[in-house]
């Protein structure tokens, strides 16, 4: 064997992750927030680009017009980075050099209406503050049961015990319960209670349900209810099955956490639909949600200043640099938008019985069939539904919720998976409360509907949707 140094040419193909190629995959997968975010970054960094009038009338008719058409792919060897010669092309598109303008002044004054504002949210804390003020106490009880107020949770649990607050005022236990009782007392019921058991209890005597075996049932026995072993329970406290039920009917309907209604709006998540479908003329008509992004246009002003500058002055090249980066960036958002078109699209055409019919009539997809429709990579269609939302005439979906995996039926057809859980979720409301649905009678009955379905692909839907087993929602009266 001749071992040795030589020079050899190869030609080979590769991809080459440029920077352009970088941002158009992250545009790609923002959703409608993240991109406006992204645009209000890009016009800071760029200063050619600024924000245009936006037309939605004249967005929607391009938008319908680009659906109709074919989409005509980019030739694959033409260089992401060519140059442009941009002074020569704004000379050539007979740029006006009078109109320019490099920051706009005047203007409509910003009106203000009552929908722009939203109310004060009451907090739990100035909800019991309140309430307070409204009793002559003496100072040092009404200083104290404003110290418990601000040591309750959102839930509305003391998270203190009273033998610190008596510490700390310097006042006797009993003093400290009373102020303790008297908190109790405030609306909404329970609140002000240092455990489960406390605040159960205090919500039964607030309504008039106070005998010692509904209060033994809540001392002793809190777990059992959860379980539904109800003849152990009355086994326990010596009554019948039929009264601990009524009993436990009466514990589920009290409020556990009587503080949560009272949580911060801060705490509120909005989700903003990034796609709306919408069923108009009998035909469904899909909008991609660019609203919220402004619209991006080339800054006159240095337009101006390119034409008028030397071609190898560091001005010309700088600006030469960020036009064809702002460019690139408005062709991203324009091919994201027509990308996630397409893909929703694709899904409303095979999910259509769904739009038509309700959620038993999703069918099974994946990725690959929405891929092979739409003529991208299956790596595409995952960027352009992660993430992102679509508000349909039966409500917000996320988009991924379309894509599901399944059964096969008796018929050779495949069933999705969220469809069988409606029907399993229509099954247990219409049961007979006194004989439930076992699992394996839930199969077969949908053995007899023709779904294929094993016992065991039951429990596990069943404890997806939180549902009980067939023991834990058995009544007895």
């Amino acid at each position: 064997m001749k071992l040795g140094y030589e020079l050899t040419i190869e030609q080979t193909q590769k991809l080459v992750m440029t920077p352009e190629l970088i941002q158009a995959i992250q545009i790609l997968q923002f959703n409608t927030q993240e991109l406006e975010k992204y645009v209000e970054e890009q016009l800071l960094a760029n200063p050619i680009l600024e924000k245009g009038e936006r037309d939605e009338a004249a967005d929607y008719g391009k938008a319908e017009k680009e659906a109709a058409e074919p989409k005509v792919e980019e030739p694959a060897d033409e260089p992401a980075d060519r140059e442009i010669d941009w002074a020569e092309h704004f000379r050539d598109s007979e740029y006006d050099d009078i109109s320019y303008q490099q920051w706009r002044s005047g203007g409509e004054k910003n009106e203000y209406s009552y929908e722009q504002f939203v109310s004060a949210d009451v907090t739990l804390t100035d909800h019991l503050l309140f309430q307070l003020n409204l009793l002559e106490l003496r100072p040092a009880c009404c200083s104290v049961a404003r110290y418990l107020i601000e040591a309750l949770d959102e839930n509305g649990y003391l998270t203190v015990s009273v033998d610190e607050v008596a510490r700390l005022f310097n006042l006797p236990l009993d003093r400290v319960e009373h102020a303790l009782k008297i908190v109790q007392g405030f609306e909404p019921v329970g609140v002000g209670a240092r455990d489960l058991a406390e605040c159960l209890r205090i919500q039964m005597r607030t309504y008039g349900i106070d005998t010692p075996q509904a209060f033994q049932v809540i001392d002793q026995h809190l777990e059992d209810i959860a379980d539904n072993r109800l003849g152990a329970i009355a086994r326990a406290v010596g009554l019948t099955v039929r009264e601990v039920q009524e009993i436990s009917d009466i514990i589920r309907s009290l409020e556990p956490k009587p503080g949560r209604q009272y949580s911060s709006c801060g705490e509120n998540r909005y989700i903003v639909p990034d796609v709306t479908v919408d069923w108009v003329d009998d035909e469904f008509i899909i909008t991609v949600n660019d609203s919220t992004a402004p619209r991006l246009t080339l800054s006159p002003y240095y337009q101006k200043l390119l034409i008028e500058a030397d071609k190898e002055s560091n001005i010309s090249k700088f600006l030469t640099g960020r036009l064809n980066s702002a460019m690139w960036l408005i062709k991203s958002i324009e091919q994201r938008r027509q990308t996630i078109h397409n893909v929703v699209k694709a899904v409303v055409h095979y999910q259509e019985e769904f739009f038509e019919k309700g959620q038993k009539f999703l069918k099974p997809l994946t990725l690959k069939q929405i891929a092979d429709e739409v003529g991208v990579h299956e790596s595409t269609v995952s960027r352009s539904v992660n993430g992102k939302y679509m508000q349909t005439p039966r409500g917000l979906f996320e988009i991924k919720y379309f894509f599901t995996s399944g059964v096969a039926a008796f018929d050779g057809s495949g069933i999705a998976s969220e469809s069988i859980k409606t029907i399993m979720r229509e099954l247990i409301e219409a049961e007979d409360p006194r004989e439930p649905y076992s699992d394996q009678a839930l199969v077969n009955i949908m053995a007899k509907q023709g779904i294929s379905i094993s016992r065991r692909t039951i429990a596990k839907y069943r404890d997806e949707m939180h549902l009980p087993a067939s023991s834990k929602r058995r009544r007895f009266d």
